[in-house]
């Protein structure tokens, strides 16, 4: 009888490297365990690595070293059209002489399936994406999204295992986006497919992860779920890639495994939740979201307090960024909600800004 297969090692990245030209890594050592069904996001800046993962998982690229294995067989000998993996990529990579039924209809025809069947899956992969009455027309007629859900279709027609995404968002406008987001969420959860894709969007990433690794020069920094990832990044590079984030210098005077009290560059003494900041001594930064950080006043006084001159603000329609500046010239910025409670202030006015301990993270300094 053979052995159980492991759903939370469904796909494994084991110690895998890539190199092109035998000296530089563009892949460090890159280890992931992605368990079946879920969705996975490789996010960060262009050139980090995240899309040679993905392309040697497609076996469009070659492992320099290491392992990949699916369902604990490993892949990296078989030839890409052996793996039952499906591929979307941003410019849809659709066949201009053929119709969108045609289309769908080719990777099947491909694996010689009888024409009745494919057919009925060209007809049902139309309804999944509803583009029922668009399968006669060409993806040259068709608008950007159009385009972009038949890709998808198609990379979902012949029932793959894994579904491999590069991008493939980053060709449309704003609005279109968002609805595609959700289009490929929806999909996601209703045929349970385990989805790998790559951004360098992180509020795309945010929003439809339910893990992201954040790649940096070829290494995985931090590999979380979005929640986590935002609220305790592990490093500098992560707080500062995700969301929006302030970055101010201070040393640290004392730490624990829970709180770290540090010193600023204008002589603040603040507390933090300690991250991976060094020992006492040594200099360190301190990460707090624009959203948590306060204007203090009677109603609003947390743990840490510091002094702050106020330059502009930014209006965005449905909040607002203020902008200080602290003694030794470094900036600050908080963003609020553009309600009736949303401050008047003019330049060049001292205030306090205030935010809790458990907002703020002593992290290395080293990493930003």
């Amino acid at each position: 009888m053979p052995p159980a297969v492991d759903n939370s090692c469904y796909v494994q990245f084991k110690n895998v490297k890539k190199s092109y030209d035998q000296r530089t890594l563009v892949v460090v050592d890159f280890t992931l365990d992605i368990a079946k069904g879920e969705f996975v996001t490789l996010l960060g800046p262009s050139g980090s690595g995240k899309t040679t993962c993905l392309m040697m998982l497609a076996g469009f690229e070659d492992v320099s070293s290491g392992e990949i294995l699916v369902e604990g067989q490993p892949i990296t000998h078989i030839a890409p059209y052996h793996r039952n993996i499906g591929m979307v990529f941003q410019h849809y990579a659709l066949f201009p002489h053929m119709t969108v039924e045609e289309n769908l209809a080719y990777p099947l025809k491909v694996r010689k399936l009888p024409d009745t069947e494919v057919k009925r899956r060209v007809a049902d992969s139309l309804d999944l994406v509803e583009l029922s009455n668009f399968g006669k027309r060409y993806p040259g007629h068709l608008s950007g999204g159009q385009r972009q859900r038949v890709a998808l279709a198609r990379s979902l027609i012949f029932e793959p295992s894994i579904v491999l995404m590069d991008e493939p968002l980053g060709a449309l406008d704003k609005n279109l986006r968002e609805q595609m987001q959700f289009e490929i969420k929806r999909l996601h959860e209703q045929l349970g497919f385990t989805a790998i894709y790559v951004t360098h969007d992180q509020t795309e990433a945010l929003t439809m992860s339910d893990r992201i690794a954040v790649f940096d020069q070829g290494v995985v920094q931090q590999c979380a779920s979005p929640d986590q990832l935002y609220e305790r990044p592990s490093n500098a590079f992560v707080a500062d890639f995700i969301g929006e984030n302030n970055h101010l210098a201070g040393t640290v005077l004392q730490r624990n495994n829970d709180y770290t009290e540090l010193q600023l560059s204008d002589g603040s003494r603040v507390k933090a939740l300690t991250g991976d900041c060094p020992e006492a001594g040594a200099a360190c930064v301190l990460a707090v979201r624009p959203e948590n950080l306060f204007i203090a006043s009677d109603k609003v006084a947390l743990d840490n307090r510091i002094n702050a001159t106020f330059i502009t603000q930014l209006y965005v329609g449905d909040f607002i960024r203020y902008f200080f500046q602290l003694e030794d010239k470094s900036e600050i910025m908080i963003k609020q909600l553009n309600d009736h409670q949303a401050p008047k202030l003019s330049a060049g006015a001292v205030t306090s800004l205030t935010w809790s301990v458990n907002d703020g993270l002593a992290l290395n300094l080293s990493t930003t």
